[in-house]
């Protein structure tokens, strides 16, 4: 329902020169395996090498009843993805069938079809990035890519128990754990004054861990964060939007976003988001650190901030 990301990326890549640039996550209904490979390659000829690709399922509910597709077998449709891609990506650029050891049908009967544009990285291409929550997923991450996206508001509980599941499917598969990266949309803001952030993202717990299956990632050791998304769910009639095939305009619609945000404790919201004086951010993100978490994303720019005082903004969290 926003903007369109490889639009975005594309013309982000003329005017950069270092950063690596991707969708944090694209699905393979929207966008078909076909038409992600080439979104992905033409990226990556455009910003001379620096693409990567985050995938994920989305929210299946909403394609099937809103959009008319079937979206069916999502964990399946996300292992052939990377199995399609990979051979597009890798000469001679043909993929074709169903990645090996599937007894179904394959979700996407590719046959046999012909790529003429490759990424400028190397075989086997850009990096993909899955963006996993549950267990299966997440194994499927440690077997065949390069890493793991995690969403907003996961905690450092959730965040130990599945870098582990998928540093152990990797070395299961004969992989090496080590190589992964592991990535956490923390939006990290250094202030002073956190307490008008955390009440701001509070709007974002409510959106997004109240949908189905997302609440497994805020487990939390000191509070009952099953009861808690619950009441916030039902402040948010997430379950009746999703049932008549709403997204994210009809949940803010349907929502009783202030009684959804009084249900959801400060201290808990401090306890997920990384935000805060300066030497409490780097005590966190030095215990992610420690987890095995690799890379996080920062806030953006302040309005009227420069590119220096970003840049030293920056500089301060090493």
């Amino acid at each position: 329902d926003g903007w369109d990301s490889f639009a975005v990326l594309s013309a982000l890549a003329g005017i950069t020169a270092r950063t690596t640039l991707g969708p944090g996550v694209v699905n393979p209904w929207h966008r078909h395996p076909n038409l992600i490979a080439a979104s992905v390659a033409t990226l990556d000829r455009l910003s001379g090498g620096r693409a990567f690709l985050g995938l994920g399922r989305g929210q299946v509910e909403w394609y099937r009843r809103s959009l008319g597709i079937q979206a069916l077998r999502p964990l399946a449709a996300l292992e052939e993805t990377i199995g399609l891609l990979r051979q597009w990506w890798s000469a001679p650029h043909v993929a074709g069938g169903p990645s090996p050891g599937q007894g179904e049908d394959p979700v996407f009967p590719v046959r046999e079809w012909e790529r003429s544009v490759a990424p400028a990285q190397r075989a086997p291409g850009p990096p993909i990035y899955l963006a996993a929550v549950g267990p299966r997923a997440l194994a499927l991450a440690g077997r065949l890519t390069d890493g793991v996206l995690f969403n907003d508001f996961a905690s450092e509980t959730y965040l130990r128990e599945a870098i582990a599941t998928v540093r152990q499917a990797a070395a299961d598969a004969g992989r090496d754990p080590a190589r992964l990266a592991f990535i956490v949309r923390a939006n990290v803001l250094v202030t002073d004054d956190p307490g008008p952030v955390l009440e701001r993202r509070k709007a974002g717990f409510a959106l997004i861990t109240t949908l189905p299956g997302m609440e497994r990632m805020v487990r939390s050791p000191v509070h009952d964060t099953a009861a808690i998304v619950a009441r916030a769910r039902e402040a948010m009639r997430t379950v009746e939007t999703l049932a008549s095939g709403g997204g994210f305009p009809a949940l803010r619609r349907a929502g009783d976003m202030v009684a959804a945000k009084s249900a959801i404790p400060t201290a808990l919201m401090a306890e997920l988001c990384v935000a805060g004086p300066l030497p409490l951010v780097r005590e966190r993100l030095a215990r992610m650190a420690t987890i095995g978490v690799t890379e996080v994303t920062v806030s953006p720019p302040r309005t009227g901030e420069t590119a220096g005082e970003y840049a030293a903004r920056l500089a301060a969290l090493r």
